[in-house]
């Protein structure tokens, strides 16, 4: 299982929010491309980026911090936040970053994410954003009748890399991920499934990877704060395998 240390971005600093509220944000770094070169340095495989603002907006608005990002780590990162049109989609990837996460689109326009993940196989997820089992959009603040597992039956064809499921209640509350919900999903879709959302300490990883169908986990806040070590966190992952 792969663990991906989240930076969220909001107005170019490092931040994490609770409960996805943009009012409830803890800036934890102001300089993102610093904390992604320590996540690398601490042993990282990946790193998950968020535009917290894009989210929000439509569009993309930490752009300029994203790509201090790139230019100063060589991990494969992965971004979601106001990416919506297959322009956006094309120019993220051509300027590196290695997998796009399409989340308001995924729900309000599929068959972009169909036309996406067809012209760039490997690279487009999606982002399944969850209340009380049903998907929320446009930076969380928008509810759905729509459940979670319905669409990510939906894309089932569609050749999407991965699924990232956030139990919104869970985020940054340092209560936990929803396993049973997690791990459900994961269950009912072959798309690989990477967790958000509530991982908070060692536990929550090994609980997460010890279901066997869960592919990988997001960790921010934890890791801000110091209840994970992510050195620690990596190799204990790896050793226990």
């Amino acid at each position: 299982m792969i663990l991906y240390p989240a930076i969220d971005l909001k107005d170019g600093q490092c931040v994490r929010l609770l409960k996805g509220e943009m009012d409830a944000a803890t800036v934890f770094n102001d300089d993102p491309s610093a904390q992604a070169k320590a996540f690398q340095d601490a042993g990282a495989e990946w790193l998950h980026l968020v535009d917290l603002n894009g989210a929000f907006e439509g569009k993309p608005v930490n752009g300029d911090a994203v790509e201090r990002i790139l230019d100063t780590t060589t991990l494969p990162a992965q971004l979601g936040g106001g990416i919506r049109t297959m322009a956006q989609i094309e120019a993220w990837l051509t300027r590196g970053i290695a997998r796009v996460i399409l989340g308001t689109v995924a729900v309000e326009d599929p068959e972009l994410v169909r036309e996406a993940a067809k012209a760039f196989p490997g690279q487009v997820a999606v982002g399944l954003d969850a209340r009380n089992g049903f998907v929320a959009t446009r930076g969380w603040a928008t509810e759905t009748e729509m459940k979670v597992t319905d669409l990510a039956r939906a894309f089932e064809d569609a050749g999407i890399a991965a699924i990232i499921y956030t139990d919104i209640d869970r985020d940054g509350a340092m209560g936990g991920p929803n396993i049973a919900a997690t791990e459900a999903l994961a269950r009912a879709t072959s798309v690989p499934v990477i967790a958000s959302g509530g991982v908070s300490r060692m536990d929550d990883l090994l609980a997460l990877r010890n279901t066997g169908v869960i592919d990988g986990a997001i960790s921010g806040r934890a890791l801000y704060d110091g209840a994970i070590d992510l050195r620690e966190a990596l190799a204990a992952l790896t050793n226990t395998a």
